[in-house]
């Protein structure tokens, strides 16, 4: 009777543990992560400078198209024929025909959407927390440090209304 549950119940454990340490280490394969819906307003975006005045904050962006899932694999396949490989391996693709800056105003009460930042200055506490609001001081001091990570190294999927960004979401990419 022992051996018996022990056959069953090895395996079963084998399989527990295995199945953890084959989760991506990268979070998208966390169930926190849900993609950003894309509106009219919405535009995917890598920024590439980030001026804060009294006047107050404005953003210089290079704006790119994001894909995921399905759409990353048949836009991989038009963008890249001959890579030898079905679509892209971390199931997203980035797309950047055109390198032209924009600089938009950003509204004092924008919302700040982070999954990944340097939250204390130590390494072991750069990590995933989906979805988290930050102020807008708090993502220009961010955006000036890049001792652990540069989040300008992420997309980010602005909106914006009337000409003014009122929302900024980072894009995690794994």
């Amino acid at each position: 009777m022992m051996r018996k549950w022990l056959s069953v119940m090895v395996p079963l454990v084998l399989i527990i543990v295995m199945s953890s340490l084959n989760m991506s280490s990268s979070g998208a394969a966390e169930t926190g992560y849900t993609p950003v819906e894309q509106a009219p307003d919405t535009k995917s975006v890598y920024i590439e400078q980030f001026d804060a005045s009294a006047d107050g904050a404005r953003i210089t962006v290079d704006e790119i198209q994001w894909f995921e899932g399905e759409e990353a694999e048949k836009a991989f396949q038009r963008y890249e024929p001959e890579a030898g490989i079905d679509g892209p391996l971390d199931g997203y693709y980035i797309v950047n025909e055109d390198g032209a800056l924009t600089s938009y105003p950003v509204a004092e009460d924008v919302r700040i959407i982070m999954q990944i930042y340097d939250r204390t200055g130590e390494p072991e506490d750069v990590d995933i927390q989906w979805n988290e609001q930050v102020s807008l001081p708090q993502f220009l001091q961010m955006f000036q440090n890049t001792e652990w990570i540069d989040v300008r190294d992420f997309p980010y999927h602005i909106t914006v209304k009337d000409g003014v960004i009122v929302q900024i979401v980072q894009q995690y990419i794994p």
